[in-house]
């Protein structure tokens, strides 16, 4: 990881204070629902056949991972956006999430969020280096 999850806190502080808006680093729940869009497949575009680097379609169409990659980060927007016009939500670079590691309870919840602190942080949407399993939208 190229920048920190305190350093993306601090971008958010910043880009606040700048334009009287509120910004903050999404839930891990808010991450998933905006990387979803409304599907329920794996990926945005359906489901995602392949587990690690075979080519895969319909994560293909979506993002950058260890199949089609050639092993680097790409510029955002250069495959498809979500329904909700997000870019690069599986793949490319990971992105970091407001909650703390923690377990999930058990049964369902309503946008849920994890520990504010902790010793380590998450981050979900896979990267150019990830298996396509870890690119998923559950991953």
């Amino acid at each position: 990881m190229n920048i920190s999850w305190e350093d993306a806190a601090a971008y958010c502080g910043w880009l606040s204070r700048k334009t009287g808006q509120p910004f903050c680093l999404p839930t891990e729940a808010q991450w998933e629902y905006a990387c979803r869009a409304g599907s329920a497949g794996a990926c945005a575009a359906g489901e995602v056949l392949e587990l690690y680097c075979g080519p895969d379609h319909n994560l293909n169409a979506m993002g950058w991972y260890c199949g089609n990659s050639g092993r680097r980060t790409h510029p955002v927007a250069q495959k498809n956006a979500n329904a909700w016009g997000l870019y690069d939500m599986h793949g490319n670079v990971m992105e970091w999430c407001r909650d703390g590691y923690d377990g999930y309870a058990a049964g369902s919840q309503k946008d849920p969020c994890g520990p504010e602190s902790g010793d380590s942080r998450i981050v979900r949407g896979g990267s150019w280096f990830s298996n396509a399993k870890n690119c998923r939208s559950a991953s």
